[in-house]
């Protein structure tokens, strides 16, 4: 991403407790919005497919769904900063720059480069929770201490095993490994329903079905065990008593505060 050649690599502490607020000022924003959902959902989907595939690599289908929400932020940080936005997120991580737009592009670049991180590192978990408000929607990326929230579907990944087993355990293991990931890749699949009901297509819905709406998911690993979760939420509709005329980043809201004491392990600790 980006034109300068450098990487993003992931040293601004952005996304503490904040969130970025995107106002939905007309159909058209609303139906950006609803296309990027959908693509979230569409992620989860194919994860779902390619874990219940026995001759699919498990990390494969954490890149392939990695994929698709990468494509989210992209596109957020394309409508905000232009296609010159990771030297936009570069230039506020070394302080050159503190307006808005660099601000955003280096949220969505951090949560980005975290999420990436996550695959390949054990206890970290990605939190995050988006909320439709009546004329604007929140993207609060958190990450936390732990593999799992205490909802979460959990299954086995054979190929992130450290120990070493004879070849009939082995062979017993990988069986195991793979009816978790079935079952897991039920619970999954029916998730991406849970997306697309909390943003509906406002084509097809009135105001009053589409104005609010919201989810929350949570995905780790701990060695060799993964886990996944995603729930509806529901908004705190007074939150905001105006919105600004473009995005912003804003203080994490209650929502944050509830899921947070709600699913996460005593003793978990947010980014």
């Amino acid at each position: 991403m980006g034109n300068d050649g450098k990487p993003f690599n992931g040293n601004v502490d952005v996304l503490h407790e904040r969130a970025v607020l995107t106002p939905l000022p007309d159909v058209d924003a609303e139906r950006e919005f609803h296309r990027n959902m959908m693509n979230v959902a569409a992620a989860q989907e194919r994860k779902a497919e390619m874990l219940a595939d026995p001759d699919v690599r498990l990390l494969e289908a954490y890149e392939r769904q990695l994929e698709g929400i990468a494509e989210t932020y992209r596109q957020r940080c394309l409508r905000v900063a232009g296609e010159e936005y990771e030297s936009v997120a570069l230039a506020y991580a070394r302080g050159e720059r503190d307006d808005d737009t660099a601000a955003i592009a280096a949220y969505y670049l951090e949560g980005l480069w975290r999420m990436q991180q996550r695959i390949t590192v054990s206890d970290l978990l990605f939190f995050p929770i988006i909320l439709r408000y009546p004329d604007c929607f929140t993207v609060n990326l958190r990450f936390a201490s732990g593999h799992r929230t205490t909802r979460s579907v959990l299954y086995e990944s054979p190929e992130h095993l450290v120990e070493e087993l004879d070849a009939q355990s082995a062979l017993t293991y990988s069986a195991e490994s793979h009816y978790t990931q079935r079952e897991a890749a039920e619970e999954i699949a029916a998730t991406a329903a849970y997306i697309r009901e909390a943003f509906p297509d406002p084509d097809e819905t009135s105001f009053e079905e589409r104005k609010t709406g919201g989810i929350v998911s949570g995905g780790g690993r701990k060695g060799s065990v993964f886990s996944s979760m995603l729930e509806r939420v529901e908004p705190d509709v007074d939150r905001f008593d105006e919105v600004p005329a473009s995005p912003t980043l804003v203080e994490a809201g209650p929502e944050a505060k509830r899921t947070e004491r709600e699913l996460l392990p005593e003793g978990t600790f947010v980014l």
